[in-house]
């Protein structure tokens, strides 16, 4: 089976809301995950996370502590996915391949259909203060 190490960002505001995005294309189009994409030969995770984030939503980010790691079986691969605590330092989220963004509270949390995988990341965010 092939693996796919990815980052994610876990990014929150000063109101205990996180920063959610519906995928815009592939086999999970129309779920939603946090962002990130794949590591890069080379890149650290972080430097990964900084890339991605500023290529899908034009937006530099603080990345704070590493929050967990998930391990999830898709039908056609393993994920590995780091995802890091962070806030944002400039930008404005600009949406350049998700269909949709929403910033979502503890309570609103399981309003959106999450890919599996970022399914752990929610339980773990509901037990974690923000």
């Amino acid at each position: 089976m092939t693996h796919i190490e990815v980052v994610a960002a876990v990014i929150y505001d000063g109101e205990g809301r996180v920063f959610a995005t519906q995928r815009g294309y592939g086999d999970w189009k129309g779920w939603w995950e946090f962002p990130g994409g794949k590591i890069e030969m080379g890149e650290t995770r972080e430097e990964a996370l900084e890339r991605e984030i500023w290529e899908e939503l034009e937006t530099r980010i603080v990345i704070g502590r590493q929050l967990q790691t998930v391990e999830w079986d898709y039908p056609a691969f393993h994920l590995t996915m780091h995802c890091f605590l962070c806030r944002i330092n400039s930008g404005m989220l600009t949406l350049k391949e998700h269909e949709a963004a929403r910033w979502l509270g503890k309570d609103e949390l399981d309003c959106v259909r999450w890919l599996p995988a970022d399914v752990q990341v929610i339980n773990t965010l509901k037990k974690f203060p923000l």
